[in-house]
């Protein structure tokens, strides 16, 4: 820190009467290397918001908080680490022709110039904390730092840019770069517990995004070159047709990191642009969770329990993909997976491979189809029965027949609520009379992120954003709700992992008459409310009473 830069923003926030003459000349005097800033807040003189914030209305500036902004990476990588710690600057979006650029002190000139220069955009600055600032910098820089030293080997591993991007790297040598960008990548989505890596062609280069807590997020970019080599690495690893490039396909390969066991299922297809590569992060100990680990509240909880333990009908999951149903399922199956049972499943494909109970994964190449996989199963005399997906009339109509002859089973249906199930089966084409008698219980979920603990933020919310979204609250008496924020623990971004949110309806008489009367969803759901269903957003709101999400998140994955 030079003095004239102390002393300008010392002055910044004695104008403001944020500090005395006293403090700022104190905190100088003993800040030695460290910015003024830091010495105020580690002589507790100011809080790091508060010298932002002040700094902020001095200048007539935008303050903003890096824990929740949605910083766009392409822009946050056009400065290099080390001119982004010399002056506590990075680029947080692009709007229009000027280059948003959050920064500590943004009186200073000297930076702002030659972040102009650097990156040939005009620079409106905004002003964030220090702290923040640091860490921001810290995240994208050492991902972009450990790639991009990897991308500059393989660039000389496979030539230069005349190299035949039609040649595979060497599948033997395990220490080829393309090997350790592969094993960068997938290592790093384990450490940021992603559940998904995407590895995109673009027009110019490769793009590589993480989905993070059901969110997806830019990572790094390569040059499209590297691109073949990639693709053809991650063939090999999972048993792929290397020189097939035509048509999609379908993978899998195993990891151990850091003890545990990693699998990635994989799909790779073809696009305009070149191939396109997901692979999905499958934990072991995501499997091995109860369904007091998913974050039921204790009325649903006991519902779905209870249907658990009976011997026979039908168990639905419902919800969009991604939304944790395959997860709820396996909990199920924890449940009643006891030496005493015989419980057999039909998967299409086998996500997570279990000891103690039979897996049928389906072929329809060869004629395993859900259906054909349900018949020979119901010859083998099983207490319980998990199928995949109800996909079609004639597997639901063998699940439906299962479920009323002695078995319990297990399925998932794709519909937005609950009450939905039973007029999607009827459009199926399964008569109402069965699935409303085989029924016994069906969840709707969704998977909201969960604040983090180590920052989440209390407030008041007004009464009029309440009402505008509905959120229940006694008249006159506002509760305290708490709100993201971000921190270093969950990398500023205020959510750190998931819970379910769930609608959990219980077959009665009421809706069995009604589903046999071919009701609509509407009617269905009004009848079960009636009887005491707590609808997803309310299930939500309960969660956002309880501390454990904001408004914003149910907002955004139940409506």
């Amino acid at each position: 820190m030079t003095a004239a830069t102390g002393k300008r923003l010392g002055k910044t926030l004695v104008q403001a009467g944020l500090i005395t003459d006293d403090q700022m000349e104190e905190a100088l005097a003993e800040a030695g290397d460290r910015s003024l800033a830091t010495a105020l807040v580690d002589k507790g003189f100011a809080d790091d918001v508060a010298i932002a914030r002040a700094v902020a209305d001095q200048l007539g500036l935008t303050f903003v908080d890096l824990g929740i902004y949605e910083i766009d990476p392409n822009c946050a990588t056009l400065l290099s680490i080390d001119l982004a710690h010399r002056y506590k600057v990075i680029p947080i979006s692009l709007k229009g022709d000027e280059l948003v650029v959050a920064m500590s002190d943004p009186a200073n000139i000297f930076a702002i110039d030659d972040v102009r220069i650097v990156t040939g955009y005009e620079v409106r600055p905004v002003v964030a904390t220090e702290k923040d600032l640091m860490a921001t910098i810290d995240k994208f820089g050492a991902m972009r730092q450990d790639v991009g030293d990897l991308v500059e080997d393989l660039q000389e591993a496979v030539g230069s840019s005349d190299v035949d991007e039609d040649d595979d790297p060497d599948a033997d040598d395990a220490e080829a770069p393309v090997a350790k960008l592969m094993n960068v990548i997938i290592g790093e989505a384990v450490r940021e517990n992603a559940g998904d890596i995407y590895i995109e062609p673009q027009e110019k280069d490769m793009r590589i995004r993480y989905r993070v807590d059901g969110v997806c997020h830019e990572v790094v970019r390569s040059p499209k070159k590297l691109h073949r080599q990639l693709i053809s690495r991650i063939k090999i690893a999972s048993a792929m047709d290397i020189a097939e490039k035509r048509v999609p396909q379908d993978g899998r390969f195993g990891v151990m990191i850091h003890g545990s066991s990693v699998d990635f299922r994989v799909a790779v297809v073809p696009t305009v642009q070149g191939e396109l590569c997901v692979m999905r992060l499958l934990r072991k100990d995501a499997i091995l969770m109860s369904l007091a680990d998913l974050g039921f509240l204790k009325e649903p909880m006991d519902a779905l329990v209870g249907a658990l333990e009976k011997p026979y009908g039908a168990i639905l999951v419902t919800g969009p993909t991604g939304s944790g149903k395959s997860t709820t399922l396996y909990a199920a199956i924890n449940e009643t997976n006891e030496p005493t049972t015989n419980l057999i499943t039909v998967e299409d494909p086998v996500e997570y491979r279990l000891e103690g109970l039979s897996q049928v994964q389906v072929n329809p190449k060869a004629g395993l189809t859900f259906a054909s996989a349900l018949r020979s199963i119901l010859r083998q005399d099983p207490d319980t029965v998990m199928i995949g997906e109800i996909r079609d009339k004639e597997t639901g109509t063998i699940a439906i027949e299962a479920a009323l002859t002695g078995h319990l089973v297990l399925s998932t249906l794709h519909t937005n609520d609950a009450p939905s199930a039973l007029t999607r089966l009827t459009e199926m084409g399964i008569e109402p009379f069965l699935s409303a008698s085989a029924l016994e219980v069906v969840v709707a979920q969704r998977l909201a992120r969960r604040l983090c603990k180590e920052c989440k933020e209390p407030y008041t919310p007004e009464a009029e954003a309440l009402d505008r979204v509905g959120f229940p609250y006694e008249e006159g008496d506002i509760p305290q709700l708490f709100r993201a924020k971000g921190c270093k623990v969950c990398n500023d971004i205020g959510y750190k992992g998931r819970m379910g949110i769930h609608e959990v309806l219980v077959m009665d008489e009421c809706l069995e008459r009604l589903a046999v009367e071919s009701a609509s969803s509407e009617e269905l759901q009004a009848a079960a409310i009636a009887n005491g269903m707590t609808t997803l957003k309310q299930y939500g709101f309960a969660k956002v009473l309880r501390g454990d999400t904001s408004i914003e998140e149910i907002l955004r994955v139940v409506v």
